[in-house]
């Protein structure tokens, strides 16, 4: 089991790719996995989803807004006083921002993102570092976009959060390697699940095309040939958080079904 008696994190839990991460880390034999989001209804949810496995691993809900240091921090204190530790942090949580170009972007919305996003993330990830320390090491598995490498229109004030957040998990991956504290980043495209579901389902009203139409114009330039699925996407951070990248940190790893391709 990849994650076997690890304390785990997961900050963005709901429909999606955060509940799939906390769903696998029970299944990747997690000591504990601790659930965040604002919703408690998406907590209770999450927790199902592992009951629903007949799985007995202990969950700790707390209810967190990422873009509140003080509940960051409440998090972190929580996990430590109940479970002595943390040995893994998946940032998840995430803000999409208002579409549209950026030359007449509204840019409180930027704001709005850039603070879930980016100083969000910062301040969950400090609030956990201590811990991290103090037990000897651990991992923090960023889930960035491939955004960042492959610009897609209307998505500006998105791919900027995420880029900044890309530049800090490198300068973190150098401060914290002498804590045994890896960082790395998984870079997600398209992600077949719940949100990009409703979005074909919008997007067929407003053109008329089918979701088979629709869904054929994004996986003709992936050579995979399919949209991910979020559970699959999900285990490439699980690699990450796991022993088996026990001496990978400050790296990238694009899961998009080759969609980009870095050289």
């Amino acid at each position: 089991m990849m994650l076997e008696n690890k304390v785990v994190v997961v900050s963005g839990i709901g429909p999606g790719l955060g509940q799939e991460l906390s769903t696998l880390a029970a299944r990747e034999g997690a000591a504990v996995v601790v659930l965040a989001a604002r919703t408690e209804s998406k907590l209770d949810t999450a927790e199902q989803e592992i009951r629903d496995l007949g799985l007995a691993t202990p969950v700790l809900k707390v209810v967190t807004d990422i873009s509140n240091v003080q509940q960051c921090q409440a998090l972190a204190e929580k996990t430590v006083a109940e479970y002595g530790r943390i040995d893994v942090l998946f940032n998840s949580a995430y803000d999409p921002g208002s579409f549209g170009p950026i030359e007449s972007a509204n840019l409180d919305d930027w704001r709005r993102a850039m603070d879930v996003n980016f100083f969000g993330t910062m301040a969950l990830t400090q609030a956990c570092i201590p811990a991290m320390k103090d037990a000897g090491g651990g991992a923090i598995v960023m889930i960035a976009t491939m955004v960042e490498h492959k610009p897609m229109a209307t998505q500006g004030g998105y791919g900027a959060s995420k880029s900044a957040l890309r530049s800090a998990t490198k300068h973190l991956a150098l401060e914290l390697g002498q804590y045994n504290i890896r960082v790395n980043s998984c870079h997600m495209g398209w992600m077949w699940g719940p949100s990009v579901e409703g979005y074909f389902a919008w997007q067929a009203q407003q053109t008329g095309k089918s979701q088979e139409e629709l869904v054929a114009e994004i996986t003709q330039n992936i050579p995979l040939g399919v949209i991910p699925d979020d559970a699959d996407c999900a285990k490439a951070a699980v690699f990450f958080a796991s022993d088996y990248s026990c001496v990978v940190t400050g790296a990238s790893l694009d899961v998009n079904g080759g969609e980009f391709m870095p050289i």
